[in-house]
């Protein structure tokens, strides 16, 4: 049955070639928040004589953006500059990470990184989660209680890391068991296996992570690989019967189509290789990579490969929840690369932060673009009157202009309301739960 008709400006992509547009699109959606009919409003009005009408046309309709890589405990450390990667961890992140040790501080920064999501405009996420399990139990608990699709689990690591945020490959097994069963597949979660990185992961720790991905069906992986290149010689000479970085993972079996590594700017031939064969994803973060110093990520050679990419807001060392901003920085990267560059366009950006991301995370068939048979994740942009944004898309020249400037000139501010399966969980600024979702 339907439940309302979506009428709007509209831009989508289903794929890679280029985006959707339509200035006068109109969308059903059924009670259960799919979307059941496609096409021009009048001839879906037509289909459809007595449904309830939403009129967006004031604005721009967009699939939910996904990120598939924000770190959970980092809220409070966002834009500390100056600093490269280890640095940064030992004096910004590391901390406050043990502070979640408190459940009710832990509850704390849930409410506030929820928030920042749905504020950001962000329906899906990979999430790295914390080092400690009851803070991870409040992740999932906050998120589900309005709707979002959250991927995440306990962080894991037994070295170089302050003893506070330590455990061992049977504590790490257990409890991340523990949690798997408790929110795995409950409403719109999943479980993601996360060992920190293979600096602070021994062996011992990855093999345990290894046991969990058999002992829970679907689960997920993520973790770093490559992002900075004191990090990556480290690693290099902890694990010397390793091939390189990726090894450290693929020796365990870790890598695969539910794998999501970050970062990877500083990539071997061979990994790409490797990534390609087992599609394994990358999470790209440009804003964190240039605020840390990492480098520039080489695009290019990553789609010449075949190594799937999307987009992640590396939060706190990326400076902000928004994908707009990551989409801009990405392709400031890929200018800076000059003809080793990637020439991004405005529909790579769109792509790269919706429906590359929904395929990722496993959630292509379900989200990442308004094709029939999709859940309604989408987003509305309304920019205040008067603003930069309001300006240049009044007076944009074409679809492709239009869209450029919402990745040039976007920000949270612009994102008017939000939709999680055909639920509204946000409009004008104010967010609203859904008391209907628990932990079943």
């Amino acid at each position: 049955m339907t439940a309302v008709l979506y009428r709007a400006r509209a831009y989508d992509t289903p794929d890679d070639s280029g985006f959707r547009y339509d200035d006068d699109l109109g969308l059903a959606v059924s009670d259960a928040g799919v979307i059941t009919a496609r096409g021009s409003f009048a001839s879906v009005r037509a289909d459809h004589p007595v449904a309830t009408v939403i009129d967006l046309r004031a604005g721009i309709l967009l699939p939910g953006l996904v990120d598939t890589h924000v770190h959970f405990p980092q809220v409070r450390v966002i834009g500390a500059l100056g600093m490269p990667l280890l640095e940064w961890l030992d004096r910004c992140a590391l901390p406050e990470e043990q502070r979640l040790a408190s459940p009710d501080y832990a509850a704390t920064i849930a409410g506030e990184f929820v928030a920042s999501l749905i504020a950001a405009g962000t329906t899906t996420s990979l999430v790295f989660g914390s080092h400690f399990a009851p803070a991870v139990d409040a992740l999932f608990t906050e998120a589900a209680r309005f709707g979002l699709r959250v991927t995440s689990g306990l962080v894991v690591s037994d070295r170089m890391l302050p003893e506070p945020l330590l455990t061992t490959p049977e504590r790490a097994h257990a409890e991340a068991v523990k949690l798997a069963s408790r929110w795995h597949g409950t409403g719109r979660a999943r479980y993601a296996v996360t060992p920190r990185f293979s600096l602070s992961a021994s062996d011992p720790i990855l093999e345990a992570c290894a046991a969990v991905m058999a002992d829970v069906e679907g689960a997920f992986f993520t973790s770093h690989v490559n992002e900075n290149l004191a990090e990556v010689a480290t690693v290099a000479g902890q694990f010397p019967d390793r091939s390189d970085y990726c090894d450290t993972y693929d020796h365990h079996g870790l890598l695969g189509a539910r794998s999501v590594l970050a970062h990877n700017v500083h990539p071997l031939a061979s990994e790409l290789e490797v990534l390609a064969s087992r599609r394994t994803a990358i999470a790209h973060c440009p804003s964190s990579n240039a605020a840390l110093g990492s480098g520039l990520f080489p695009l290019r050679e990553h789609l010449a490969a075949g190594v799937p990419v999307a987009l992640g807001c590396d939060v706190g060392a990326g400076t902000g929840f928004s994908l707009f901003k990551e989409g801009l920085q990405a392709y400031f990267m890929q200018r800076l690369l000059g003809d080793r560059g990637f020439p991004l366009t405005p529909a790579h950006l769109l792509n790269l932060s919706t429906s590359a991301g929904a395929a990722a995370l496993g959630l292509g068939d379900v989200i990442g673009d308004f094709s029939l048979g999709k859940e309604f994740d989408a987003i509305c942009l309304r920019p205040p009157a008067g603003t930069a944004l309001d300006i240049g898309l009044r007076h944009a020249g074409s679809p492709d202009e239009a869209l450029g400037k919402v990745f040039a000139l976007a920000s949270d501010a612009d994102v008017a309301d939000v939709w999680v399966g055909g639920t509204q969980i946000a409009s004008g600024g104010f967010v609203r739960a859904l008391s209907s979702l628990g932990r079943g």
